[in-house]
């Protein structure tokens, strides 16, 4: 059965390389994904489509207005648009949310149906979050100008981990953060270029020092970038032993 993406936002124009190309469009093609826009403005009903207006108490921006979000979530889920629905989750992009994750990608790549709503401006009312049970995810600790971009990195970052996405079955099961460490140097043809040689193990057939010398790349890379994630997998391995004694 295809995972299906339904992306409300007020410039759904963004998303059509995102839905035609590279691996989220072949999984598209291949009827793995199914991807479904909603203009947000399609649901306003002043003459300027309004989506957004002043916040209450003051201050600088505009705030996206709930009647037309919770009109586009009902009109996309139906009557469970403003409850918990086993396999459908809602998710708005935004700084304050929960971090997307490797981990987080997998949780989702096992849902049947993924909302995600898009902002702009300062936000959305709160009552957006509180009624229609939206959860926020945060891509990183930074702003961007809109929800969109963030809801292209999680799109592509679930459907990658879908069985049939990817050309070969355990690509995603052997990249960064999968086991709690960044991903080894890879390397390629030729064996030398402009004097820069790929290391002997990796020519020498040997699998099972091949295997030991990208461990240990791949704990040097992660030390030396992501040192936070090795404190990390270092506390769960004390807490598995703990579990076991």
């Amino acid at each position: 059965m295809a995972v299906r993406f339904d992306i409300i936002t007020i410039f759904p124009g963004m998303f059509s390389s995102v839905v035609s190309e590279s691996i989220v469009g072949r999984a598209v093609k291949s009827g793995l994904v199914e991807i479904n826009r909603v203009d947000l403005r399609d649901f306003t009903e002043d003459k300027h489509r309004s989506v957004d207006d002043r916040p209450y108490g003051g201050g600088p921006g505009m705030v996206f207005k709930p009647e037309p979000v919770f009109d586009a979530v009902e009109n996309v889920l139906g009557e469970v648009g403003s409850s918990a629905e086993p396999g459908i989750r809602k998710i708005i992009l935004t700084p304050q949310g929960r971090r997307l994750d490797q981990p987080l990608m997998r949780e989702l790549s096992g849902e049947s149906r993924i909302v995600l709503l898009c902002g702009h401006y300062e936000g959305f009312d709160h009552r957006i979050v509180e009624g229609l049970g939206f959860e926020e995810v945060s891509i990183g600790d930074y702003v961007l100008s809109g929800g969109e971009l963030p809801a292209m990195v999680l799109i592509d970052g679930v459907v990658r981990l879908l069985p049939g996405a990817l050309g070969h079955p355990e690509s995603s099961e052997q990249e960064s953060f999968e086991n709690g460490v960044l991903d080894f140097p890879q390397y390629t043809r030729p064996p030398e270029y402009r004097g820069m040689k790929v290391p002997e193990v990796l020519l020498s057939g040997n699998h099972a020092e091949i295997e030991q010398w990208r461990h240990e790349r791949a704990l040097e890379r992660t030390r030396a970038s992501r040192g936070d994630l090795l404190e990390k997998l270092e506390l769960q391995e004390t807490g598995q032993e703990l579990d076991n004694t």
